[in-house]
């Protein structure tokens, strides 16, 4: 499809590629696929820009007051999308903390301790506000008046925050009974029109891309590639983060598979340019129940999705990934490895990321679990420097947390149970459980 009118007509330094045929297609269209059925990479000429970007000008624009500059996207704008700046719509997203918990180090088994980005101090709570600042100022480029996703919550609470920004129509579309409710309530809050489907995350993506391509809205979810472009930056900042020394491990959740491939992207075009000396390697852990990337990693196999995932992770709980092409190939590229997690093992790793004084949902805390194992099975030296990125903010899911300390999670056993206690309203009685 062609841009709308009142788009950027300006000729942008990147092009559009299929995955599976290597097909171009033009910069700035409404397209997430190839003729052929292949999602799409942004491919950058950066050659093109005004001039290089050295880690330098990089550092000195954090501490900057413009606008850009103070996100923690369009502040590495020459990696990311050199977008038109009166496009651009920002909540000054990213700038999340890098923990280091030698606690959580030890739980994982590592001799060092572990450091952990978390994603989880983004506006709407979730690594997906750096994706969505580049996919909704691409939609304000191309002239749309409406955005949509499918989500299982995180995406929606963050697609209709920048879509209200941006003043744009947003649909959401979510599976019925099957998101947390402080993921929904933020969807509600910032005005998206919410459409529960009777069916899993895969029936409601195949529906909203349908819907999208009827009604000419702009489709939001990680299958536009200007998601990847935004998601990047969760690397970059990383590096900045580390003075630009590259750790041994990135370990993350993996869902729809956006991520990985965006960090595994980030890490060859930064190498490519002479940024970064070496890669790290990738891990990536599914949960157990839905785990299509882990199965067809362990055997061999084309990936086969899984018909109805099941996990207390929701952010995870998804059957047929979008980006597992790519992902594949930034694990091949990183000599990664792909793990999974029981739901008993994610919220136990849960626990102590919350005791530990950062907390984090429980998705977010498959990182944490899947490089215990890894550790445990020797793929991760005991002694690597490695970093796992927690994806979403401990309020995302209240009704997990309470459950998991009060015992009430279907078929879990908490490890570390913090419940309240009841007690009379007596002296005696509150000093005793104090003692208790």
């Amino acid at each position: 499809m062609s841009a709308p009118a009142g788009a950027d007509r300006t000729a942008p330094a990147w092009v559009l590629r299929c995955v599976d045929c290597a097909r171009e297609h033009a910069a700035l269209e409404v397209r997430y696929r190839c003729e052929c059925g292949g999602t799409l990479d942004v491919v950058h000429d950066f050659g093109a820009a005004p001039g290089p970007v050295s880690p330098a000008t990089l550092d000195a624009r954090r501490g900057s007051f413009a606008s850009a500059d103070c996100s923690g996207v369009w502040r590495f704008r020459e990696w990311v999308l050199p977008l038109a700046a009166e496009h651009i719509v920002t909540r000054a997203e990213g700038n999340t903390h890098l923990y280091e918990s030698a606690a959580l180090g030890a739980w994982a088994g590592l001799e060092r301790p572990l450091q952990l980005k978390h994603e989880g101090e983004n506006p709407t709570g979730s690594f997906k506000d750096r994706g969505m600042t580049v996919a909704i100022s691409v939609a304000r480029a191309l002239g749309m008046r409406a955005v949509a996703c499918a989500s299982t919550g995180n995406t929606s609470a963050s697609m209709s925050a920048y879509a209200a920004q941006a003043g744009l129509r947003a649909y959401v579309f979510i599976p019925e009974g099957r998101i947390a409710y402080g993921k929904l309530g933020q969807s509600l809050a910032y005005g998206g029109r919410t459409i529960q489907v009777r069916g899993n995350f895969d029936a409601a993506m195949t529906l909203v891309e349908q819907v999208c391509l009827a009604r000419g809205i702009y489709l939001v979810n990680s299958v536009n590639p200007f998601r990847i472009e935004g998601q990047k930056a969760i690397l970059f900042e990383l590096l900045q983060d580390l003075r630009w020394d590259v750790p041994d491990w990135i370990v993350l959740p993996g869902g729809n598979l956006g991520n990985s491939s965006a960090i595994a992207k980030g890490l060859a075009e930064l190498h490519a340019l002479g940024a970064i000396a070496r890669l790290p390697r990738i891990a990536v852990v599914q949960a157990a129940l839905a785990n299509p990337l882990f199965t067809a990693w362990t055997t061999g196999a084309p990936l086969v999705p899984v018909a109805d995932p099941q996990t207390l992770a929701t952010a995870i709980r998804i059957g047929s990934p979008v980006s597992w092409r790519k992902c594949l190939r930034g694990l091949n590229a990183t000599n990664g490895v792909v793990e999974q997690a029981t739901d008993q093992q994610i919220m136990d790793a849960k626990a102590e990321v919350d005791a530990a004084g950062i907390g984090a949902e429980p998705a977010s805390c498959a990182s944490v679990a899947g490089l215990r194992t890894l550790v445990a099975r020797g793929v991760v030296p005991r002694g690597a420097h490695v970093v796992a990125i927690l994806t979403g903010h401990v309020l995302k899911d209240p009704d997990a947390i309470v459950g998991y300390h009060r015992g009430t999670l279907e078929g879990i056993v908490p490890a570390r149970a913090n419940p309240p206690v009841t007690c009379d309203a007596t002296l005696d009685a509150v000093l005793g459980a104090l003692e208790g």
